[in-house]
């Protein structure tokens, strides 16, 4: 997995690249990344042929330091589990009683 974050010149907006290689897909027909930066809301990550999945972001820097994310996978027999980054800046708690955690991405 890798996360790469590029500040855009003159604009207060930071463009974050999220992938996820074959091997660590482990087989997924898909993935989504659910993000509070934008109220939680599925956004869909692209598979590539050799199956690489990956996904863009522009995050606004004005009204925020950072975020917390996750990634949703659907496996290819239908069930779903969530998977964790293993280079975000920060991991915290995601407030459930189920003692997991959400990945944090410094952003400013």
């Amino acid at each position: 997995m890798s996360i790469k974050k590029q500040l855009l010149k003159n604009k207060p907006i930071v463009k974050v690249t999220f992938e996820i290689t074959k091997e660590q897909a482990n087989n997924a027909q898909s993935i989504s990344l659910l993000s509070e930066h934008n109220d939680w809301q599925e956004i869909e990550f692209k598979k590539f042929k050799n199956g690489k999945f990956k996904v863009a972001e522009n995050i606004s820097t004005i009204d925020r330091q950072g975020f917390q994310f996750i990634y949703k996978v659907i496996s290819e027999d239908g069930s779903e589990s969530t998977l964790l980054p293993e280079d975000a800046d920060s991991y915290t708690d995601n407030g459930m009683n189920d003692g997991g955690k959400n990945a944090v991405l410094i952003i400013a």
